[in-house]
């Protein structure tokens, strides 16, 4: 028997895995160097974790073996974060009498995740899996807890055919009529879901109607590059799950959301209603600017949104005239006196018949001030392009010249009002007084008298609200720009300062520097050739057998690959003398990173020195002084000549900004280093600890992304704090003064 020898760098990891089947061993190195491409360090560990698992839950070896190959390709498509929900539906499995549906379950998530994009789809098909198995599992003549799902594992086997035919609401309509008349009797069932009986046929070609989102994405996103110049990331969402709030198409930062399926409807294809729903979204994005909303009323708002679409809708078909037709069919035609105005709310009816009377011409209604305002409307686009401010005029005397008693009547006249081509507008509107479920869409960072916009568009961060133990999201907006250059001398001058301290490091620094160098075997790109692995690749071909490709060897040093970053806190209180010195703590602060930037340059470490500070959540600067690519020259000591403080701490932002940067650095060892004289605080938070929480979060998301944070504080009451936001990966020094000789010490303490 041939013996298989795991590679140096997956050792740790076959260890971890304790896996005791011979099939496993073979293809345990290629499964984890596809692993390695797509998953984080956190990632792999809880891949590893669950295949433990699945080894040990005693189903045999196809579990463990299915989920090592296929979970990479997975969580590609629904990311890594799925990973809890998947195990979370094995083990309900496990526990059930249908531990024998798990290996086809494992095996049809590949094809549930090419055809499934999103992550609310992947828990929309989870929660059908979970009802189907539920609802069929001890059923059969009554006898409660004893059968599995007869037809659950032909199900898992049919899906690579049913989901290319059918949406997700489709196959939930599909399986519910298998499961509703089939459910007492078990060869019947199986007959159904393995697709053998006419009944199942019949139903999936019922259910197979219209046009899937899945199918052209290609086309639409080269509409939408060809025609208006924009592109964006594609994600479907299914109604069959979510039948209360039924959702609408509608666009953020994440990308454009629309149905997973379109039926064809009033003659026009499925294809071309997608094509409406991103004209309309685009036009927006082309031609609406965010307004304020604190100052209207929610009728007022309404009406600026029906107007806004019309005016969005009425300049896309300006540029592009075949769209009328389009729009034309899929707008509802609001009948005149359809409503009881005396009985019911008909705000939306007058609306949506202004609407279609902007659309067409040949409307036919009789109000007046249905046919006065389509005028007004048409006359103002005719002489100029009418602005987003100029239809908040138009909406709000609308509103006022058609108000009724009757409109705040709770029941409200819905009959034809639904243009559901049309996105919900919530880029639209922007807020001054903000709250949890009115946030602008658009912030905008604070510019200071005298201060001129310089750097990069904000970049937007979730912040921990532990009051709600959830994420508030996009809270925190962060800005970031290359700090300011000052004199690189003053450095120089500061390292000359030190120069016996350096002496000293400089001996230190030597023994930890990398000596031998280790082959790293198996590339398909380095610096030589491996001629092992030609010569066998070699052989291969020549007996007709593809040739393995990877030929080429590289080097690296032993012992040690570490990425650092160095993160500062600029805050106001760094501009107060340290105790027991005539310098402040900046000034201390800025010779300790000299050194300390100079030590790692020693060593040959790939670095980086930022800083932080903050004016409200709304504007937290970034300022990159030195970068992983650029050396310890006149440029960067320049930018830390410069440094100074003002404003406040938030300091979990600055973190998972820091964090973003340092997780793309390819080590085996990543070192946050954060060095502040205080507790996170800002002068828009009321409740200092949740600054605090907020910090502690950001520590544990670093920690999943295998970055190593670690903080050095100098304020002498940091125990009240600092423990509850890094555990005991902290530091205080009391004395700031032996900051620059301590904090060069920690770094190779922590890095030996």
């Amino acid at each position: 028997m041939t013996t298989v020898t795991i590679p140096k760098e997956f050792e740790h990891y076959w260890q971890r895995l304790d896996c005791a089947f011979p099939r496993v061993e073979p293809v345990f190195a290629d499964c984890m160097r596809e692993a390695w491409t797509v998953l984080t360090n956190a990632g792999m560990e809880a891949y590893i974790e669950k295949a433990r698992f699945l080894g040990k839950m005693g189903r045999g070896v196809e579990p463990i073996l299915i989920f090592l190959e296929e979970w990479p390709a997975v969580a590609k498509v629904w990311g890594e974060n799925s990973l809890p929900d998947v195990m979370a539906a094995i083990q309900r499995m496990s526990k059930s009498p249908n531990g024998k549906a798990i290996v086809p379950f494992l095996q049809s998530l590949p094809t549930a995740a090419r055809r499934l994009h999103s992550p609310e789809q992947m828990r929309d098909y989870i929660e059908l899996v979970l009802d189907f198995m539920e609802r069929t599992t001890g059923s059969v003549h009554g006898i409660h807890q004893t059968f599995p799902s007869p037809g659950l594992p032909d199900f898992f086997r049919q899906l690579p055919v049913l989901l290319h035919q059918l949406s997700l609401s489709g196959l939930k309509n599909w399986v519910d009529y298998g499961v509703r008349f089939y459910n007492d009797h078990p060869e019947r069932q199986c007959e159904y879901f393995s697709l053998q009986s006419a009944d199942s046929k019949a139903v999936l070609q019922r259910e197979r109607q219209g046009t899937l989102l899945v199918d052209n994405e290609r086309r639409l996103d080269m509409y939408l590059r060809g025609l208006w110049q924009d592109e964006d990331l594609l994600i479907p969402y299914s109604n069959a799950f979510d039948e209360l709030r039924q959702p609408i198409p509608y666009y953020d930062k994440l990308g454009i959301r629309l149905p997973d399926v379109y039926n064809d409807m009033h003659g026009i294809t499925g294809l071309d209603r997608y094509r409406a729903a991103l004209t309309h979204m685009v036009a927006h994005r082309r031609w609406t600017d965010a307004i304020f909303a604190d100052n209207l009323s929610p009728f007022q708002r309404m009406a600026v949104e029906f107007l806004e679409d019309c005016r969005v809708e009425y300049l896309a078909m300006k540029e592009y005239p075949g769209m009328r037709r389009i729009f034309l069919a899929l707008h509802p035609i609001p009948v005149e006196g359809a409503c009881d105005i005396a009985q019911e709310s008909t705000v939306r009816h007058r609306l949506a018949m202004l609407s279609r009377a902007i659309l067409d011409e040949n409307h036919g209604y009789k109000n007046n001030h249905i046919i006065d305002f389509s005028c007004k409307f048409h006359e103002a686009m005719r002489r100029c392009d009418l602005s987003t401010q100029d239809i908040v005029d138009l909406a709000i005397s609308f509103i006022a010249r058609t108000r009724l008693p009757s409109d705040n009547l709770p029941k409200t006249y819905f009959t034809d009002t639904v243009v559901d081509y049309r996105d919900d507008n919530r880029q639209m509107w922007r807020f001054i007084e903000e709250g949890d479920e009115e946030e602008a869409f658009d912030e905008q960072r604070k510019i200071e008298p005298g201060e001129a916009l310089q750097g990069l568009p904000p970049r937007h961060y979730p912040e921990w609200d532990y009051n709600s133990q959830s994420y508030r999201p996009d809270w925190v907006s962060l800005y970031e720009s290359l700090h300011p250059k000052g004199n690189p001398a003053d450095i120089d001058r500061l390292l000359a300062k030190h120069a016996a301290l350096a002496k000293r490091l400089k001996k230190m620094l030597d023994l930890l520097k990398p000596q031998d160098k280790v082959r790293i075997r198996y590339q398909e790109e380095g610096s030589e050739l491996d001629l092992d692995v030609a010569l066998r690749s070699l052989i291969d071909y020549k007996g007709g057998s593809a040739p393995d490709p990877r030929i080429n060897m590289s080097h690296r040093n032993d012992g040690r690959n570490i990425a650092v970053t160095v993160l500062l806190d600029l805050s106001e209180s760094l501009n107060e003398k340290a105790a027991g010195s005539d310098q402040t703590i900046l000034e201390l602060s800025q010779e300790a990173v000299s050194l300390l930037a100079w030590s790692v340059e020693q060593l040959g470490d790939p670095y980086a020195i930022a800083g932080f500070h903050s004016n409200t959540r709304h504007d937290v600067r970034f300022m990159h002084i030195k970068g992983f690519s650029e050396h310890w020259n006149d440029e960067v000591k320049g930018r830390l000549a410069a440094m100074d403080a003002s404003y406040s701490t938030r300091m979990g932002a600055a973190m998972r900004h820091a964090g973003h940067y340092l997780g793309k650095q390819q080590a085996d060892k990543r070192l946050m280093l954060i060095l502040t004289d205080g507790e996170p605080a800002d002068i828009d938070s009321k409740d200092g600890r949740v600054l605090i929480e907020d910090a502690r979060k950001a520590v544990t998301e670093l920690d999943q992304q295998g970055i190593y944070a670690y903080c050095i504080n100098l304020d002498p009451k940091a125990d009240e704090y600092v423990k509850d936001i890094f555990g005991k990966q902290y530091t205080i020094i009391d004395k700031v003064a032996q900051l620059p000789e301590k904090l060069p010490a920690l770094f190779i303490s922590l890095t030996k």
